[in-house]
């Protein structure tokens, strides 16, 4: 739940898994394509789960950014997170569920104030928010 909105994206999805998806700025095109893990073909376009991994990086960043600066530490620039977005069958019910992996690294920063800034992170990052309780999120300082 948010109180007013500071920004708003809009994309127009059209073929779902096999189909194309752009922002109504025009910032981002592209084509979509279901894995061949997923029987899918394995075509060239990108799928949801691999623009949900890059998404849920790069807003992660900006909250260990935003910790940081709180906290009087630099993040630095080189900062980086690998993030792995699985998809499969729901454990508890039918249908599909994801789960994701968080693998931050943070050079030059000592591994308990990183684990401290992650954990941190974590509770104010709006992916972690929106996820939280509906998806398992694996985090780990590498």
């Amino acid at each position: 739940m948010i109180k007013s909105a500071i920004y708003s994206a809009r994309a127009t999805t059209t073929g779902g898994r096999v189909g194309t998806s752009a922002t109504d700025d025009g910032r981002l095109s592209i084509s979509l394509d279901t894995p061949r893990e997923m029987g899918g073909s394995g075509g060239p376009g990108t799928n949801p789960e691999q623009l949900f991994a890059a998404g849920y990086s790069a807003c992660f960043i900006g909250a260990l950014k935003a910790v940081g600066r709180a906290e009087k530490i630099k993040v630095p620039d080189d900062a980086r997170i690998h993030a792995t977005v699985h998809f499969g069958e729901h454990a508890r019910t039918s249908g599909y569920n994801i789960s994701v992996e968080l693998d931050v690294d943070l050079p030059g920063i000592e591994r308990d104030r990183a684990v401290d800034l992650v954990e941190k992170a974590h509770q104010i990052c709006p992916y972690s928010n929106a996820t939280r309780g509906n998806i398992d999120v694996k985090l780990s300082v590498v």
